[in-house]
């Protein structure tokens, strides 16, 4: 007969083989390797005391190729619920130490359960990739349970916030789960890729590693997927609890308030001659948003990638906003096919988590060229016009200095549902720049002028002063006050007190959805 004691023993016994996933040696590896291990980081990340586990002893039921005698108590996933500074959320950690944390039937199931459980709970999902891809092995079976994690990352979007990290690989079928979550944090140890480096040399005969083909770096300043990119495993786990504080739970809740002491009032003189007299001279739009909102808290998102646009989160009075913003220190702030994309799908982000947007301007209009004419920069600038037409959280927005043409309209103008338009006296808002303009307009007495340089330097100045003001705009209503920069801050704080109440009234056409120009 089996006693008590030996069934507690029994126990304990197994909790401890689950605790080491691929046994000593393979953890020993993981540490040689430069990495944690799933428990060392579940510890590292989550909050002392507060996780509580679902599917320890979860095994494999595969038996071809040896796999039953291939067994590890989990399946090579730590799936469960925690808190995260004092905030609720699920989470799993693939464990690279059983089977280099390949994804098999039972490991997904765990990790579908684990978005189902966010969903029931309105609780955002964390999750730490560190896979080989798909378990061979199991075949069809291993594909089954990838498609059921997408199917759910698809369930959760725009529901709950999904963010993942990756800290090792993240090969193959795998990488389409954090391509479909809100924000993709990537150590500078990680990569992600579709066909490894053998596949490519096969196909163009060309030499490349891991981090050439899919690195943090490549993924961060090239394809866009990696949001962040963090030195090492400390510092990701840092950028998720930054990230989470700004972030509401689920897309029926605020994000939530933080008093940060800086005074709603202030205002800064160095804003009055931040803007430089030449308009052709460059600054860094960082430091306009940093001396508007709430001292510290911008959080740049995306910030390697298409760096002509800048995104983020911010506090503006205690409340969290959405930040985009041109940067006129890069391609003078132009739209381009990247920072189409980064913006759209930023400003979506913000609309499903009910986070208002302020938009700062200052765009010469969209890249000229046949390289962008060709990939397709129409239809990607016309993402940006569908997400800020689409959005019903407030959008307040600031023109700073140029605002041309199709980019004037699609960065959160009056004529997209624009709620607060503000600009500074610096703002030239016009179908083009004065100097293009005056070329068509006074193309005929410029071609008869002795000094032509001249005369459409004045012709410019002209239409900088009649046409290319902020108070043309004011006059017809689509800009509802010019301020001085100064002011900025208090007067945006103000507008988005009342805004925070906003509903919108009229009446849209009921559709299934809309069909965005992906």
């Amino acid at each position: 007969m089996v006693t008590v004691q030996e069934r507690i023993e029994e126990l304990l016994k197994k909790r401890e083989q689950a605790r080491l996933g691929g046994g000593p040696e393979r953890i020993a590896r993981q540490h040689a390797a430069g990495k944690y291990t799933a428990w060392e980081r579940l510890e590292m990340l989550v909050d002392k005391g507060s996780f509580i586990e679902f599917g320890r002893f979860v095994l494999h039921r595969a038996s071809e190729f040896g796999m039953d005698k291939r067994k590890a108590y989990g399946d090579g996933v730590i799936t469960g619920l925690a808190e995260i500074g004092g905030r609720k959320v699920a989470v799993y950690f693939q464990d690279f130490t059983f089977m280099g944390g390949s994804v098999g039937e039972m490991h997904a199931a765990k990790i579908a359960r684990t978005i189902q459980l966010a969903l029931k709970l309105g609780i955002p999902i964390v999750g730490i990739n560190d896979s080989g891809g798909a378990r061979i092995q199991e075949g069809v079976d291993s594909l089954k349970g990838y498609g059921e994690i997408f199917y759910w990352n698809v369930m959760a979007s725009g529901v709950v916030p999904q963010i993942v990290a990756i800290m090792g690989p993240c090969a193959g079928g795998a990488v389409y789960s954090p391509a479909l979550s809100d924000f993709i944090v990537m150590t500078e140890k990680s990569f992600m890729f579709i066909t490894g480096p053998k596949v490519v040399k096969a196909a163009t005969g060309e030499e490349v590693s891991f981090e050439e083909l899919g690195g943090a770096h490549v993924h961060a300043t090239r394809s866009g997927m990696a949001h962040f990119v963090a030195k090492t495993e400390e510092e990701a786990f840092e950028t998720i609890r930054k990230l989470l504080s700004y972030l509401p739970s689920n897309n029926v809740e605020d994000p939530p308030y933080v008093d940060t002491g800086d005074d709603p009032e202030r205002q800064d003189e160095a804003l009055n001659s931040i803007v430089p007299d030449d308009p052709l001279k460059p600054y860094d739009v960082r430091e306009v948003i940093e001396r508007v909102v709430d001292r510290g808290t911008f959080f740049e998102v995306h910030a390697h990638f298409a760096p002509n646009a800048v995104v983020g989160f911010a506090r503006l009075g205690g409340h969290v906003v959405g930040i985009v913003a041109n940067q006129p220190a890069y391609l003078a702030g132009c739209l381009d096919i990247n920072s189409s994309d980064k913006i759209a799908r930023f400003v979506m982000f913000c609309n499903a988590f009910n986070i208002p947007i302020v938009t700062f301007v200052d765009v010469p209009g969209f890249l000229p060229g046949t390289a962008q004419e060709h990939g397709g920069i129409i239809r990607h600038g016309a993402k940006i016009i569908y997400a800020y037409a689409e959005t019903t959280v407030p959008k307040l927005t600031v023109i700073l200095r140029k605002a041309y043409g199709g980019a004037y309209i699609a960065l959160g103008s009056r004529h997209l549902g624009g709620d607060v338009v503000l600009a500074w006296p610096t703002a030239e808002i016009a179908v083009m720049g004065p100097e293009g303009a005056i070329e068509i307009i006074y193309k005929r007495e410029l071609a008869k002028a002795e000094n032509p340089e001249e005369l459409a330097k004045k012709f410019a100045e002209e239409y900088r002063r009649n046409i290319a003001n902020p108070y043309v705009p004011a006059a017809r209503g689509y800009v509802d006050d010019v301020i001085l920069p100064s002011e900025t801050r208090p007067v945006l704080i103000r507008a988005l007190e009342f805004l925070l109440n906003k509903r919108e009234r009229l009446p849209r056409p009921p559709k299934k959805h809309g069909i965005p120009p992906v």
